[in-house]
Protein backbone atom coordinates (compact mmCIF):
# COMPACT_ATOMS: atom_id res chain seq x y z
CA UNK A 1 0.00 0.00 0.00
CA UNK A 2 1.50 3.33 -1.07
CA UNK A 3 1.34 6.55 0.95
CA UNK A 4 -1.60 8.04 -0.97
CA UNK A 5 -3.75 4.93 -0.59
CA UNK A 6 -2.84 4.61 3.07
CA UNK A 7 -3.67 8.27 3.72
CA UNK A 8 -7.03 7.85 2.04
CA UNK A 9 -7.75 4.74 4.13
CA UNK A 10 -6.82 6.45 7.41
CA UNK A 11 -8.85 9.56 6.51
CA UNK A 12 -11.91 7.48 5.65
CA UNK A 13 -11.67 5.62 8.95
CA UNK A 14 -11.33 8.85 10.95
CA UNK A 15 -14.33 10.39 9.20
CA UNK A 16 -16.49 7.30 9.79
CA UNK A 17 -15.60 7.30 13.47
CA UNK A 18 -16.46 11.00 13.84
CA UNK A 19 -19.73 10.71 11.96
CA UNK A 20 -20.80 8.08 14.49
CA UNK A 21 -19.63 10.17 17.43
CA UNK A 22 -22.62 11.64 19.28
CA UNK A 23 -20.57 14.57 20.61
CA UNK A 24 -19.53 15.58 17.10
CA UNK A 25 -23.07 15.32 15.77
CA UNK A 26 -24.47 17.38 18.65
CA UNK A 27 -21.82 20.09 18.20
CA UNK A 28 -22.58 20.25 14.48
CA UNK A 29 -26.29 20.56 15.20
CA UNK A 30 -25.62 23.35 17.71
CA UNK A 31 -23.49 25.19 15.15
CA UNK A 32 -26.29 24.85 12.61
CA UNK A 33 -28.96 26.10 15.03
CA UNK A 34 -26.85 29.10 16.08
CA UNK A 35 -26.24 30.09 12.45
CA UNK A 36 -29.91 29.60 11.57
CA UNK A 37 -31.13 31.59 14.56
CA UNK A 38 -28.72 34.44 13.86
CA UNK A 39 -29.94 34.82 10.28
CA UNK A 40 -33.59 33.74 10.26
CA UNK A 41 -34.89 35.02 13.60
CA UNK A 42 -34.20 38.79 13.33
CA UNK A 43 -36.43 39.27 10.24
CA UNK A 44 -39.15 37.08 11.77
CA UNK A 45 -39.07 38.86 15.11
CA UNK A 46 -39.14 42.24 13.42
CA UNK A 47 -42.57 41.40 12.00
CA UNK A 48 -44.37 43.23 9.23
CA UNK A 49 -45.59 46.81 9.01
CA UNK A 50 -48.24 47.87 11.54
CA UNK A 51 -51.89 47.74 10.51
CA UNK A 52 -53.77 51.05 10.60
CA UNK A 53 -57.47 51.85 10.39
CA UNK A 54 -58.33 55.11 8.60
CA UNK A 55 -60.88 56.66 6.31
CA UNK A 56 -60.11 56.80 2.63
CA UNK A 57 -59.30 60.50 2.91
CA UNK A 58 -56.54 59.83 5.47
CA UNK A 59 -55.20 56.62 3.95
CA UNK A 60 -52.94 58.12 1.28
CA UNK A 61 -49.83 58.97 3.34
CA UNK A 62 -50.13 55.70 5.24
CA UNK A 63 -50.13 53.60 2.08
CA UNK A 64 -47.23 55.63 0.71
CA UNK A 65 -45.22 54.74 3.83
CA UNK A 66 -45.81 51.02 3.21
CA UNK A 67 -48.19 50.48 6.11
CA UNK A 68 -51.05 48.00 6.06
CA UNK A 69 -54.18 50.18 5.81
CA UNK A 70 -57.71 49.06 6.62
CA UNK A 71 -60.27 51.49 5.24
CA UNK A 72 -63.22 52.31 7.54
CA UNK A 73 -66.26 54.54 6.96
CA UNK A 74 -65.63 56.98 9.83
CA UNK A 75 -63.47 57.77 12.86
CA UNK A 76 -65.73 55.86 15.26
CA UNK A 77 -65.21 52.67 13.28
CA UNK A 78 -61.47 53.31 13.27
CA UNK A 79 -61.43 53.62 17.07
CA UNK A 80 -63.45 50.45 17.56
CA UNK A 81 -61.06 48.57 15.25
CA UNK A 82 -58.22 49.48 17.61
CA UNK A 83 -60.20 48.55 20.75
CA UNK A 84 -61.18 45.19 19.27
CA UNK A 85 -57.55 44.41 18.40
CA UNK A 86 -58.25 44.24 14.67
CA UNK A 87 -55.55 46.82 13.90
CA UNK A 88 -52.50 48.20 15.70
CA UNK A 89 -53.50 51.86 15.41
CA UNK A 90 -55.97 54.26 13.86
CA UNK A 91 -55.77 57.72 12.32
CA UNK A 92 -58.73 60.00 12.98
CA UNK A 93 -59.57 63.63 12.29
CA UNK A 94 -57.11 66.14 13.64
CA UNK A 95 -55.15 64.28 12.56
CA UNK A 96 -54.66 62.14 15.68
CA UNK A 97 -53.26 58.65 16.15
CA UNK A 98 -55.06 56.16 18.36
CA UNK A 99 -53.36 53.13 19.92
CA UNK A 100 -53.94 50.96 22.97
CA UNK A 101 -50.66 50.94 24.96
CA UNK A 102 -47.65 52.09 22.92
CA UNK A 103 -47.23 54.96 20.49
CA UNK A 104 -46.85 53.50 16.96
CA UNK A 105 -43.67 55.18 15.74
CA UNK A 106 -44.06 54.11 12.10
CA UNK A 107 -47.56 55.54 11.90
CA UNK A 108 -46.45 58.80 13.50
CA UNK A 109 -43.50 59.00 11.13
CA UNK A 110 -45.79 58.49 8.12
CA UNK A 111 -47.89 61.51 9.17
CA UNK A 112 -44.95 63.77 10.02
CA UNK A 113 -43.26 66.23 7.72
CA UNK A 114 -39.69 65.07 7.77
CA UNK A 115 -36.90 67.30 6.45
CA UNK A 116 -34.79 66.01 3.55
CA UNK A 117 -31.81 63.90 4.63
CA UNK A 118 -28.42 63.92 2.91
CA UNK A 119 -26.14 61.04 3.88
CA UNK A 120 -22.47 61.95 4.03
CA UNK A 121 -21.32 58.32 4.18
CA UNK A 122 -24.07 56.15 2.68
CA UNK A 123 -21.79 53.12 2.31
CA UNK A 124 -20.74 53.01 5.97
CA UNK A 125 -21.24 49.66 7.71
CA UNK A 126 -23.87 49.56 10.43
CA UNK A 127 -22.12 49.79 13.85
CA UNK A 128 -23.86 46.66 15.11
CA UNK A 129 -22.76 44.67 12.07
CA UNK A 130 -19.28 46.19 12.36
CA UNK A 131 -18.99 44.41 15.72
CA UNK A 132 -20.97 41.22 15.06
CA UNK A 133 -19.26 40.23 11.79
CA UNK A 134 -15.68 40.31 13.19
CA UNK A 135 -16.91 38.45 16.26
CA UNK A 136 -18.62 35.81 14.10
CA UNK A 137 -15.56 35.20 11.90
CA UNK A 138 -13.20 35.08 14.88
CA UNK A 139 -15.55 32.87 16.92
CA UNK A 140 -16.08 30.35 14.12
CA UNK A 141 -12.36 30.01 13.42
CA UNK A 142 -11.49 29.86 17.12
CA UNK A 143 -14.06 27.21 18.06
CA UNK A 144 -13.60 25.05 14.95
CA UNK A 145 -9.80 25.04 14.94
CA UNK A 146 -9.70 24.35 18.66
CA UNK A 147 -12.33 21.59 18.52
CA UNK A 148 -10.94 19.63 15.58
CA UNK A 149 -7.31 20.36 16.47
CA UNK A 150 -7.80 18.93 19.97
CA UNK A 151 -9.54 15.91 18.46
CA UNK A 152 -6.51 15.24 16.24
CA UNK A 153 -4.18 15.48 19.23
CA UNK A 154 -6.41 13.23 21.36
CA UNK A 155 -6.59 10.62 18.60
CA UNK A 156 -2.79 10.51 18.40
CA UNK A 157 -2.39 10.27 22.17
CA UNK A 158 -4.97 7.50 22.48
CA UNK A 159 -3.14 5.44 19.85
CA UNK A 160 0.14 5.92 21.72
CA UNK A 161 -1.39 5.23 25.12
CA UNK A 162 -2.96 1.95 23.98
CA UNK A 163 0.19 1.02 21.98
CA UNK A 164 -1.99 0.43 18.95
CA UNK A 165 0.22 2.88 17.07
CA UNK A 166 2.91 0.18 16.91
CA UNK A 167 0.52 -1.98 14.93
CA UNK A 168 -0.60 0.89 12.71
CA UNK A 169 2.91 1.97 11.68
CA UNK A 170 3.67 -1.63 10.78
CA UNK A 171 0.83 -1.51 8.25
CA UNK A 172 0.98 2.07 6.91
CA UNK A 173 3.73 4.69 6.62
CA UNK A 174 3.98 7.16 9.50
CA UNK A 175 3.41 10.14 7.22
CA UNK A 176 0.32 8.48 5.79
CA UNK A 177 -1.04 8.06 9.31
CA UNK A 178 -0.55 11.78 10.01
CA UNK A 179 -1.82 12.83 6.58
CA UNK A 180 -4.99 10.78 7.01
CA UNK A 181 -5.77 12.40 10.35
CA UNK A 182 -5.10 15.88 8.96
CA UNK A 183 -7.22 15.29 5.87
CA UNK A 184 -10.12 13.92 7.89
CA UNK A 185 -10.03 16.80 10.37
CA UNK A 186 -9.85 19.36 7.56
CA UNK A 187 -12.77 17.81 5.67
CA UNK A 188 -14.96 17.69 8.77
CA UNK A 189 -14.05 21.24 9.78
CA UNK A 190 -14.71 22.56 6.26
CA UNK A 191 -18.01 20.71 6.28
CA UNK A 192 -19.10 22.56 9.40
CA UNK A 193 -17.87 25.90 8.05
CA UNK A 194 -19.58 25.31 4.70
CA UNK A 195 -22.83 24.51 6.50
CA UNK A 196 -22.63 27.70 8.57
CA UNK A 197 -21.79 29.78 5.48
CA UNK A 198 -24.68 28.27 3.52
CA UNK A 199 -27.15 28.96 6.31
CA UNK A 200 -25.88 32.54 6.67
CA UNK A 201 -26.23 33.26 2.94
CA UNK A 202 -29.67 31.63 2.66
CA UNK A 203 -30.91 33.37 5.80
CA UNK A 204 -29.73 36.75 4.54
CA UNK A 205 -31.36 36.16 1.16
CA UNK A 206 -34.64 35.02 2.73
CA UNK A 207 -34.59 38.12 4.91
CA UNK A 208 -34.58 40.18 1.70
CA UNK A 209 -31.45 42.00 2.80
CA UNK A 210 -29.65 42.19 -0.52
CA UNK A 211 -27.38 45.00 0.69
CA UNK A 212 -26.04 42.92 3.56
CA UNK A 213 -25.70 39.88 1.30
CA UNK A 214 -23.61 41.84 -1.20
CA UNK A 215 -21.27 42.80 1.65
CA UNK A 216 -21.15 39.41 3.37
CA UNK A 217 -20.93 37.25 0.24
CA UNK A 218 -17.33 38.12 -0.79
CA UNK A 219 -16.17 38.06 2.85
CA UNK A 220 -17.59 34.57 3.36
CA UNK A 221 -16.17 33.41 0.03
CA UNK A 222 -12.65 34.51 0.98
CA UNK A 223 -13.02 33.27 4.55
CA UNK A 224 -13.20 29.64 3.39
CA UNK A 225 -9.71 29.43 1.76
CA UNK A 226 -8.24 31.50 4.59
CA UNK A 227 -9.87 29.16 7.09
CA UNK A 228 -8.57 26.08 5.23
CA UNK A 229 -4.94 27.17 5.37
CA UNK A 230 -5.26 28.54 8.90
CA UNK A 231 -6.76 25.28 10.09
CA UNK A 232 -3.94 23.25 8.50
CA UNK A 233 -1.42 25.45 10.32
CA UNK A 234 -3.13 25.00 13.71
CA UNK A 235 -3.85 21.30 13.15
CA UNK A 236 -0.16 20.64 12.41
CA UNK A 237 0.72 22.22 15.76
CA UNK A 238 -1.89 20.11 17.57
CA UNK A 239 -0.62 16.94 15.87
CA UNK A 240 2.94 17.66 16.96
CA UNK A 241 1.78 18.48 20.49
CA UNK A 242 -0.20 15.26 20.72
CA UNK A 243 2.75 13.15 19.57
CA UNK A 244 4.99 14.52 22.33
CA UNK A 245 3.00 12.96 25.20
CA UNK A 246 1.76 9.47 25.98
CA UNK A 247 -1.28 10.13 28.18
CA UNK A 248 -4.34 12.31 27.71
CA UNK A 249 -3.75 13.75 31.19
CA UNK A 250 -0.46 15.26 30.00
CA UNK A 251 -1.82 17.18 27.02
CA UNK A 252 -2.16 20.35 29.07
CA UNK A 253 1.62 20.58 29.39
CA UNK A 254 2.15 20.87 25.63
CA UNK A 255 -1.09 22.54 24.57
CA UNK A 256 -0.47 26.05 25.92
CA UNK A 257 1.54 27.37 22.91
CA UNK A 258 -1.11 26.10 20.49
CA UNK A 259 -3.95 27.56 22.54
CA UNK A 260 -2.22 30.94 22.72
CA UNK A 261 -1.67 30.88 18.96
CA UNK A 262 -5.45 30.68 18.54
CA UNK A 263 -6.71 32.72 21.50
CA UNK A 264 -4.52 35.83 21.09
CA UNK A 265 -5.56 36.47 17.45
CA UNK A 266 -9.18 35.81 18.44
CA UNK A 267 -9.20 38.58 21.04
CA UNK A 268 -7.05 40.88 18.90
CA UNK A 269 -9.54 40.83 16.00
CA UNK A 270 -12.48 41.44 18.36
CA UNK A 271 -10.91 44.27 20.36
CA UNK A 272 -9.16 46.05 17.47
CA UNK A 273 -11.66 45.50 14.65
CA UNK A 274 -12.23 49.28 14.44
CA UNK A 275 -8.51 50.12 14.30
CA UNK A 276 -7.51 50.16 10.63
CA UNK A 277 -3.76 50.09 11.30
CA UNK A 278 -3.86 47.16 13.71
CA UNK A 279 -6.23 45.21 11.45
CA UNK A 280 -3.91 45.76 8.49
CA UNK A 281 -1.04 44.25 10.47
CA UNK A 282 -3.20 41.37 11.73
CA UNK A 283 -4.31 40.54 8.18
CA UNK A 284 -0.70 39.63 7.26
CA UNK A 285 0.14 37.65 10.40
CA UNK A 286 -0.55 33.96 9.65
CA UNK A 287 -2.38 33.20 12.92
CA UNK A 288 -4.78 36.15 12.63
CA UNK A 289 -5.08 36.47 8.84
CA UNK A 290 -7.92 33.88 8.54
CA UNK A 291 -10.25 36.24 10.39
CA UNK A 292 -8.67 39.71 10.01
CA UNK A 293 -8.53 39.76 6.21
CA UNK A 294 -12.17 38.69 5.57
CA UNK A 295 -13.25 41.29 8.13
CA UNK A 296 -11.31 44.02 6.29
CA UNK A 297 -12.93 42.90 3.05
CA UNK A 298 -16.36 43.20 4.68
CA UNK A 299 -15.66 46.72 5.96
CA UNK A 300 -14.15 47.79 2.63
CA UNK A 301 -10.70 48.51 4.07
CA UNK A 302 -8.81 45.87 2.05
CA UNK A 303 -7.48 46.54 -1.44
CA UNK A 304 -7.94 43.81 -4.03
CA UNK A 305 -4.23 42.94 -4.21
CA UNK A 306 -3.96 42.45 -0.44
CA UNK A 307 -6.14 39.34 -0.37
CA UNK A 308 -3.96 37.06 -2.55
CA UNK A 309 -0.77 38.41 -0.93
CA UNK A 310 -2.05 37.63 2.55
CA UNK A 311 -3.28 34.23 1.39
CA UNK A 312 0.15 33.47 -0.11
CA UNK A 313 1.89 34.37 3.16
CA UNK A 314 -0.51 32.11 5.01
CA UNK A 315 0.04 29.29 2.50
CA UNK A 316 3.84 29.41 2.87
CA UNK A 317 3.56 29.49 6.65
CA UNK A 318 1.06 26.62 6.73
CA UNK A 319 3.30 24.45 4.55
CA UNK A 320 6.29 25.23 6.78
CA UNK A 321 4.37 24.34 9.95
CA UNK A 322 3.00 21.21 8.30
CA UNK A 323 6.50 19.98 7.42
CA UNK A 324 7.80 20.86 10.89
CA UNK A 325 4.83 19.17 12.55
CA UNK A 326 5.36 16.04 10.46
CA UNK A 327 9.00 15.90 11.51
CA UNK A 328 8.12 16.22 15.21
CA UNK A 329 5.34 13.66 14.77
CA UNK A 330 7.71 11.13 13.17
CA UNK A 331 10.39 11.74 15.79
CA UNK A 332 8.14 11.17 18.79
CA UNK A 333 5.35 8.83 17.68
CA UNK A 334 7.00 5.59 18.83
CA UNK A 335 8.61 7.04 21.94
CA UNK A 336 6.32 5.71 24.66
CA UNK A 337 8.61 5.99 27.67
CA UNK A 338 7.37 9.38 28.86
CA UNK A 339 7.03 12.88 27.48
CA UNK A 340 9.33 13.63 24.55
CA UNK A 341 11.01 17.00 24.35
CA UNK A 342 10.63 19.03 21.20
CA UNK A 343 14.39 19.06 20.63
CA UNK A 344 14.60 15.28 20.95
CA UNK A 345 11.73 14.74 18.53
CA UNK A 346 13.28 17.15 16.04
CA UNK A 347 16.84 15.82 16.18
CA UNK A 348 16.17 12.14 16.63
CA UNK A 349 13.38 11.57 14.20
CA UNK A 350 12.76 7.87 13.81
CA UNK A 351 12.56 6.50 10.31
CA UNK A 352 9.49 4.31 9.99
CA UNK A 353 8.46 2.83 6.67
Amino acid sequence: MNTVEASRLVAAREIRVKLRDRTFLISTLIFFLIAAAATFLPPLLAGGPPSVAATEAAAGPLRAAGLEVRTVPDDAAAEWAVRDGEVDAAVVAGPAVLAMTDAPDKVISALSNEPPVRLLDPDAVDPVLAFLVPFAFAFVFFVTSQTFGVQIAQSIIEEKQTRIVEILVAAVPVRALLAGKMIAGTILALGQIGLVALVAVVGTAVGDNSGLLSLLGPAIGWFIPFFLLGFVLIAAMWAAAGALVNRLEDIGGVAMPVQLAVMLPFFAVIFFNDNATVMRVLSYLPFSAPTAMPVRLFTGDAAGWELPVSLLVLLVTAVGFLLAGARVYEGSLLRTNGRTSLRTAWRERETVS
